[in-house]
């Protein structure tokens, strides 16, 4: 039988990608979430996974829990034998962070923590954690590899990936468990820039948004806009799927950063959707917002080595398929039209 992999936050951007990559893969994918970032479609299935099992003609075993309901993932965990865990829920938004971060800390550490007790208590050793690199702060050098200092974090949000990252190598001493940072999320680029701030791009092309908000066009960059590792979400996927295979090794506590390598400027990522919607994209500069870094890409070659995982995708594909998204689904998620 497949082996059951549990998938926190399964409904959401990233997650909802790693579930199709699961499945592809031959492991039977068990998704938890708690609809903060997911829509709900009928049968109050998130939407994402209402549409992957039209797509592969499958069925998705789902359950609508929050990790902070620590009865509710004893019992989930009662019902099923898993061979894995990947974690992707928790609050996501730099700028929110700052502007709440006891709420950040109260959720985040917390459902972790129960995570990791639960997982315990039943035998569970393997953890796909997907952090951020806000663990590393304002990059130092670049492009950031494993050895990149951590903890000097800009932002609530980037303290509780460290914290969390520091409770699973305290777990580690104990347990095997595997923990995975992709260095493509900085204080900016995180899980919140990809599903917003690129959304946002088509949302204005497609005309739903009046104007694009550039926050900050006075960084040490080339053009003074932010600059980030941009990656689609399809490698995103594939890398942590190659993550999780890496757990049969028996490889301990291990860090992988996933990247292209390559920083884009928010102006940079502006004209490529200009070019692949054939459509002008409105844009204002806003002042900088908390929490924010200049630049911050990544290293890969080390997941490229010990992963056999490399980013495939280019930015034109980027814009490209977002934009075919975004196009047949001008309103998300919400307007419950085709998927592909």
């Amino acid at each position: 039988m497949a082996q059951k992999v549990l998938v926190t936050g399964g409904g959401g951007y990233i997650g909802s990608h790693c579930v199709v990559e699961l499945i592809e893969a031959g492991f039977c994918p068990v998704v938890i979430d708690n609809f903060s970032n997911a829509v709900r479609g009928e049968g109050d299935v998130p939407e994402s996974l209402r549409r992957i099992e039209k797509i592969l003609d499958t069925s998705i075993e789902f359950h609508e829990l929050d990790l902070l309901d620590h009865p509710g993932l004893e019992k989930l965990f009662k019902q099923h034998s898993f061979s894995a865990v990947m974690h992707f829920a928790g609050l996501k938004a730099v700028g929110e962070s700052v502007e709440q971060p006891l709420r950040y800390y109260q959720v985040n550490l917390t459902a972790t923590m129960n995570l990791l007790e639960v997982m315990q208590t039943h035998g569970v050793r393997n953890l796909v954690f997907s952090s951020s690199a806000t663990v590393y702060g304002d990059p130092q050098r670049l492009p950031i590899d494993e050895q990149h200092p951590v903890g000097g974090c800009t932002n609530p949000y980037g303290k509780t990936k460290f914290f969390i990252e520091e409770m699973i190598m305290d777990q580690c001493k104990a347990e095997k468990v595997l923990y995975l940072p992709q260095a493509l999320y900085s204080s900016t680029h995180t899980l919140t820039i990809w599903a917003v701030a690129l959304s946002s791009l088509t949302q204005v092309a497609i005309g739903r948004r009046k104007h694009l908000n550039v926050f900050g066009n006075d960084y040490d960059t080339i053009d003074g806009t932010g600059v980030r590792d941009y990656i689609h979400v399809v490698d995103l996927a594939k890398g942590h799927i190659a993550a999780l295979k890496k757990l049969k090794d028996n490889c301990g506590c291990k860090v992988y950063n996933l990247g292209t390598g390559t920083g884009y400027s928010v102006l940079q990522m502006v004209k490529a959707m200009e070019k692949a919607s054939g459509i002008e994209i409105m844009y204002l500069i806003a002042p900088r917002r908390g929490g924010d870094v200049a630049s911050c890409y990544a290293d890969p070659r080390l997941a490229e080595k010990e992963l056999g995982w490399k980013a495939d995708f280019n930015l034109e594909r980027m814009c490209k398929d977002l934009w075919r998204w975004q196009s047949k689904n001008p309103t998300g998620f919400t307007n419950n039209g085709p998927s592909s």
